[in-house]
């Protein structure tokens, strides 16, 4: 937990080189071992894990009951690693669009306050 806190990777560029290289090793280790238990070509390989890794759904299901099992390990920890990459490379642009919404409902919620105040005043 404390490398991801670490000070390199507050630049974005940085969070982009490691959300890539997070993805890339999925992909790479998904597609050598579709290639090796199920025999296919490392491009048939290499589309049935990006389908798998975006949550699309191959086309094709694996014959053998390791490529089965292999395939469905990769489901879950690559959907888990391309959305993980994604949260850290554009979590602190999405955090910082939330923290400018909340000072705004904030700063709308006293302007509401201090209206009722003088409502109240008057009446």
């Amino acid at each position: 937990m404390a490398l991801l806190h670490h000070r390199h990777f507050r630049s974005p560029w940085k969070r982009g080189i490691f959300s890539l290289i997070l993805v890339a090793s999925i992909l790479f280790v998904g597609t050598v071992g579709m290639h090796w238990l199920e025999r296919m070509s490392y491009l048939d390989a290499f589309y049935f894990i990006s389908m798998i890794a975006t949550a699309q759904g191959p086309m094709v299901t694996p014959s053998t009951a390791a490529g089965k099992l292999f395939a469905a390990l990769m489901a879950f920890v690559s959907v888990g690693s391309v959305v993980a990459a994604l949260g850290f490379l554009f979590g602190p642009f999405f955090g910082r669009i939330w923290h400018i919404g909340i000072e705004h409902l904030e700063e709308d919620a006293r302007h509401i306050t201090e209206h009722e105040r003088e409502r109240s005043k008057h009446s």
